[in-house]
Formats: C-alpha cells, structure tokens, sequence
C-alpha cells in the first residue's frame, strides 16, 4: 500500500481525492484533472462543432477565403445532413455574432411561427384528449427559420458565394458520409414515436432500417433541396419549389402549415442583453428563449464565495440548485414571444432582483416549490472564428431530436416539433396563438471581457442549457479551470416532470450529478432535502472558442459527451 501511495503522490494525485469519487483524465502529463484533451491552439481560424466532417467543412470554407459566417453556415448545412438528430433546416436558428468590422455584437432570431390558419380553440379541441399539444406528427409543427437564418447572416455578414457554402454538404449527401457512433445511436432511438408518419423511413430508412455506426449514409433528396438554396437562394425555400411542397405534404398529411406561412416568414435581428458576472459580461438573446435564465442563475450566485465553497461541496451545489429553481420559475411565467407580451427582460436580469431573490434561498433546506423544465429535446451547436477577427456562436434545433417525425419526402429534412413548447392554458403569457413564436430552449451564448470579444460558446440539450452556460463560466472563474476542462467537468441538472407551461410544481423536482462527484456530497445533499436521481445523457454536449488577444491565438474545445471537434489553423 506504501508503495502504491508513494506513485501516486509522485504522479501528482491524492489518495484523499481519488476516494472522494472525482473522475480524472488518466495518464496526463499535463492539464486539469478533468480534461479528456488539451484545448486546441491556432493563430489564423478556429471551428468546434458536435460532428468531426462539419468542423472540417467550416475550416476548408475558411481556407479558401469564406469568413467566420460563412463557415458557420457550411457548419450548420453539414450538420443537418449528418447530424439529423439534433438540427436541419426544418428547424430554427439563433446565433450572435463578433462583427470585427464594427467591433459589435449581434443578434439574430431565426424562429419560426405558428401556423395562420390553426386558431387556439380549433388547437385545444384537437389536443383534447391529450390535454396537451403533442410531442410528434402534424400539430406541434411551426415553420421552419433555419434557412431564413442562414440568408439573413449571409446577407448581413457574408463573404463567400452561398453556392461555394452549401458546395461540400451537397457532395456528402450524394456520395455519402459514414454515420459516427452517438448520432447512430439517437437515430436507433428515434424509429419508434417517427417511424409511422410520412416520408421519414424513405427518407432516413430507405434499406427497412437505421444506420449503424460506420455505415454509409447518403441523402440525394437533401443534396436536391440544397442546391435548389444555392441557385434560388431563401425565396426557393419560402416562396419557390419547397414552400410548395411543404404545403402539399401538410394538407396530404393533416398538418397545417400553409405557403401562406412560409410566405410571411421573417427573422429579427435583436439586440443581445447582458450581465457582469465578476468582471466578465455574458451575453444572452432575449425570450421567446431562455438565455436570460442563465444570467439570472448568475447573478444570484454572484452573492456566494463559491471559490471557497469548492467544486464539489454539497454548499455549492446546493446553492445552484436553489438559484436555478428561482430563474426558472420565472422562466415558466414569463418567457414568450415579445411581439405578443410584455416580458420584463430589464427587470428580470437586474442585480437589484437577483438581491431580492438570493433572500429565498435557505442554506441548509431545499426548496419545494419551484417550477422545472424539460429536459428531452436535442440540438446542435456550433462556434467558429477567422483571422479577421469574427466570431458565430449559432444553435440551431428541430426540438425533440429528429423533430416531428413529419418528414416530405422529396426534400430529405423532418420538419420540427417546437410548437410543443405552447402552452394551452387561457391567458399563459406563452399561449398558443396563430402567427406566435413558441417558448424556445436553444440559445447561443457570448462573452466579453472589458468589451473585447472573450469566449463564444454554447451547451446543447433542452432546459440544461442555461444550467450549464452558468457552470461553464463558474467553472471557469471561480474554480479556475480551462476551457475544455470546464466543458469535461461533471455537472449539475436539475429537473422536473413539469413543462415551461405549467403551474409551479410543489415537489421540488430531483437533482442528477454526473460522475464525478463525491458520494459524501450526495449524501449531504440528501440530508438537505434534494432528491437524487441518476440519469445518463443528459447533460448536454458542449463547444467553445476563446480569443485570447495577448498571444493572438484562438483556443478551442469540445467536450466528450459528443461525436465532436475542435480544430483549427
């Protein structure tokens, strides 16, 4: 035993640590005890996403002359074609963008309405027997924004033409692309709510069956409805060809989306609000989605010493817990579509709020009544960054993995789910009306640091979103990690049986730790009144870049959890 401990000293590891139940990155020389790699470094341009081609895809855009948009978009069109489970472009799209030419950031909302035609009353008769709009088939379909989205940051930022862009995802879907192991594995899990409604197997399952890890996977029908985007731009999408065959599949399919719709499209370029959070500012989108939840968790725990707390104590879990409860309660009663309320954002964000909520929180008791949201639904994101100087952190999501399982065959994409996220509930500020943006989980997320761009990033995964901006950060700052380990960490989710649209649940929901931590903090924590609950896969998956101006390199991460890269030049 003597000798063993002596090793393990010598490699520069406790035995008191080891037995706390702390996960390390074995055999490293060098780095953080959670780091899986080391950050990537380069001087000329960065790219993380969650699939390996698609950050190759942005690199080579950026290569031949593209910027850092133009690179995101190539991303996001590749990820749509071989990540199916998260995105496409029968989803929407948010980013923000660093525009080095004005030294300003950006927003973008490129989320799509209700359809004009289903009006409340007819949708809460025909979601009667649920009670609720459903999660798959023709009624939580909204329209799509992604592409819109992309035509917009084009138009607004872009360098290269949008044929070069969508140029290397159009030859992978012809020729194929081999499937990687995590995204096979939601496409397994996706056949049984999708496999029943209308072009989803021809489309996905043209041989009677999934891809398997390795196999090669080909998508003629979305190489078709990308070049249709590179000679006709966003009116083929919205006014052209595919507007009307979107229209034909839904009235063939009982759906309700109608050319009309696509027709009246818009996106909105929105200004990105903020928060200091000990000298560094985050910046998030305002609703319809929940990024300000994030600044909200983080203003709270400014109060707390959370250094001297330590990563895994049962105060500081405890204390985030309690503070993401309070955000989200809020985020259950007031996140919606502004175009159709009132929503607070000044106040909601405020330090002087954050004081009065921080008064709720007892130390050594959990709450109980609090409201927690979902966490199913997946996404991706991406984040890249060129010599100039630009910088894209862009999410884009179909909802519910691979959407509503309404799939028009003759274009090679699932339309998305994300009308689910209405409420039915008469007067709820995120009710279900004609031509309203539902509540919406993805956000991208930026910071800056004394008003230089800092760090560009974003966890994907439904309600653990917010969560894990502010633990990126407070990984980060207050535990000093770096910015991979930070994203390699293990995290904290808190959950509940409840949607965003409910009333407050009075249970308090369950906490899930990832491994990592202790099991004498999960037993401090019980005795605080948490419910534990183990849970694998929900945790999100993560990718970053930061600027660091005094060596004038990028670094870039990309956690584990995912299929993805981080690679530069």
């Amino acid at each position: 035993m003597k000798r063993i401990t002596r090793g393990l000293c010598l490699a520069g590891i406790s035995l008191s640590l080891l037995s706390s139940g702390l996960t390390f990155a074995q055999d490293r020389i060098t780095g953080k005890q959670f780091a899986t790699r080391s950050e990537v470094i380069a001087t000329e341009a960065m790219a993380a996403t969650s699939q390996p081609l698609a950050t190759q895809v942005a690199l080579e855009v950026m290569r031949k002359g593209g910027n850092a948009i133009d690179a995101a978009i190539a991303a996001n069109a590749m990820l749509g074609l071989v990540e199916p489970t998260g995105c496409g472009i029968g989803g929407d799209l948010f980013a923000i963008v660093y525009s080095a030419e004005d030294g300003k950031l950006h927003g973008l909302n490129a989320s799509g309405r209700s359809p004009l035609g289903l009006s409340f009353e007819q949708m809460k008769q025909l979601t009667k027997e649920e009670g609720k709009i459903p999660s798959y088939g023709p009624l939580p379909v909204s329209v799509p924004g992604a592409v819109d989205g992309w035509f917009e940051l084009h138009k607004k930022f872009g360098s290269m033409p949008m044929a070069q862009i969508l140029k290397p995802s159009i030859e992978y879907a012809e020729k194929g692309f081999p499937v990687s192991e995590l995204i096979a594995y939601y496409m397994q899990r996706s056949v049984s709510a999708r496999a029943q409604y209308p072009g989803f197997q021809e489309v996905f399952m043209p041989d009677g069956e999934m891809p398997q890890k390795g196999d090669i996977f080909k998508n003629p029908a979305l190489a078709n409805t990308y070049k249709q985007l590179a000679m006709g731009g966003r009116d083929a999408f919205y006014k052209g060809k595919i507007a009307k065959e979107i229209d034909r599949y839904m009235k063939d399919n009982g759906g309700y989306i109608r050319y009309e719709d696509l027709e009246n499209h818009t996106s909105e370029w929105v200004e990105p609000v903020s928060i200091d959070y000990r000298g560094y500012t985050l910046w998030e989108l305002p609703p319809n989605g929940q990024g300000i939840a994030a600044q909200q968790i983080l203003n709270i725990l400014e109060g707390y010493d959370l250094t001297s707390m330590g990563f895994d104590s049962p105060e500081y879990i405890h204390t985030f817990v309690e503070a993401k409860k309070l955000a989200f309660a809020d985020r259950a009663k007031y996140y919606a579509d502004p175009a159709f309320s009132d929503i607070p954002v000044e106040h909601l964000i405020s330090k002087e709020y954050a004081d009065e909520r921080r008064k709720l929180i007892d130390p050594n008791k959990a709450m109980k009544r609090d409201h927690a949201g979902p966490i199913e639904g997946d996404t991706i994101y991406l984040t890249t960054a060129d010599k100039h100087g630009n910088m894209v952190s862009l999410i884009q999501s179909n909802y519910r993995g691979m959407g509503s399982g309404m799939t028009p065959e003759k274009l090679g994409f699932v339309l998305q789910n994300r009308g689910e996220m209405f409420s039915l509930q008469q007067g709820h500020l995120n009710q279900y009306e004609p031509g309203k943006r539902p509540f919406h989980t993805i956000i991208p997320a930026f910071v800056t640091k004394e008003g230089k761009p800092y760090m560009s990033y974003g966890v994907m995964g439904g309600a653990t979103q917010p969560q894990m901006h502010a633990q990126i950060l407070i990984n980060m700052i207050d535990f000093g990690m770096n910015l991979q380990e930070a994203g390699d960490a293990p995290r904290i989710l808190h959950s509940g049986s409840s949607q965003p649209t409910d009333e407050i649940m009075t249970d308090g929901g369950y906490v899930s730790l990832e491994n990592g931590f202790s099991m004498e903090t999960r037993r401090e924590l019980m005795k605080k009144g948490h419910i534990l609950r183990e849970a694998v896969g929900p945790y999100g998956g993560y990718q970053a870049i930061l600027k660091d101006l005094s060596n004038g390199v990028y670094y870039g991460a990309s956690e584990s959890r995912k299929d993805g890269q981080a690679a530069g030049y």
